[in-house]
């Protein structure tokens, strides 16, 4: 087996708590773009390599759809999301330096087209409307979070939605019998599935 590159083999390092990082764009109109963010407990954006794929897997239906980045952090997921012409993305991020930062990102781009909200999953279910087209489900990893967001979407998703879920190697996903996994990889330490909601 070849040796990881260098790319791949820091692709999942987090920066130290108040560290700074940058996350890249990879596709889009903001192509390229970097943007900086400081490092908070739970802060891991995924990584270049796993949105290239992921983002591939979604191209057809990122083009004008409703996104939902339930555990936004550096925004990444989202941001590539509105950058590759989603009509919309709802950024839901608890702690309050981080959503503020994922707000100077958006004025940064110029982007209108997005609400950042802060507040946790749970809480922002409660109270949201339904109609999401893709759903980003990337929560700091081994913390219970994942579990209690994927009961609470369960009556909130159309049928047809997509779900993007991403977690540490081997940790326990459980999903609504109504949803059907279409993709399923592994990179390094990290696990990413794409669900799709069907009747």
């Amino acid at each position: 087996m070849a040796p990881r590159s260098k790319r791949d083999r820091s692709a999942q390092v987090t920066p130290r708590q108040g560290a700074a990082g940058v996350v890249r764009i990879i596709g889009g109109q903001w192509r390229s773009r970097k943007l900086h963010f400081t490092s908070a407990e739970g802060l891991r954006p995924s990584s270049d390599r796993i949105r290239e794929t992921v983002f591939n897997w979604l191209a057809p239906y990122v083009a004008g759809a409703r996104c939902l980045d339930l555990f936004a952090g550096s925004g990444a997921l989202g941001l590539e999301a509105l950058s590759r012409g989603a009509a919309h993305c709802h950024f839901v991020e608890k702690d309050r330096a981080t959503a503020q930062q994922i707000r100077q990102h958006l004025q940064t781009l110029a982007c209108r087209d997005a609400d950042v909200v802060t507040t946790s999953a749970e809480q922002f279910l409660t109270d949201a409307e339904r109609g999401w087209h893709i759903v980003f489900l990337d929560p700091p990893f081994n913390k219970d979070l994942l579990m209690p967001a994927i009961d609470a979407l369960e009556d909130r998703l159309d049928e047809g939605a997509l779900v993007y879920v991403e977690t540490a190697k081997g940790e326990p996903v459980t999903v609504p019998s109504s949803w059907r996994v279409v993709k399923h990889k592994t990179a390094g330490q990290v696990e990413y599935r794409l669900f799709e909601v069907e009747a």
